[in-house]
């Protein structure tokens, strides 16, 4: 029991310790949603083109 309280003190260190929010200068928002929009519009495209059942 004593070990999951170190645990959970180190994991709320942990995530204290950011002052930036975590987040990485060269990440934008933008491209990133841009990019998995990108990416599941091309995943429904190839799903579509392979259901010839209709």
């Amino acid at each position: 029991m004593n070990s999951l309280h170190s645990a959970a003190a180190d994991l709320v260190a942990l995530a204290q310790g950011s002052e930036h929010g975590g987040n990485h200068d060269s990440l934008n928002p933008y491209v990133t949603g841009g990019g998995a929009l990108l990416v599941l519009l091309l995943m429904l495209w190839v799903t579509t083109r392979f259901n010839r059942d209709r």
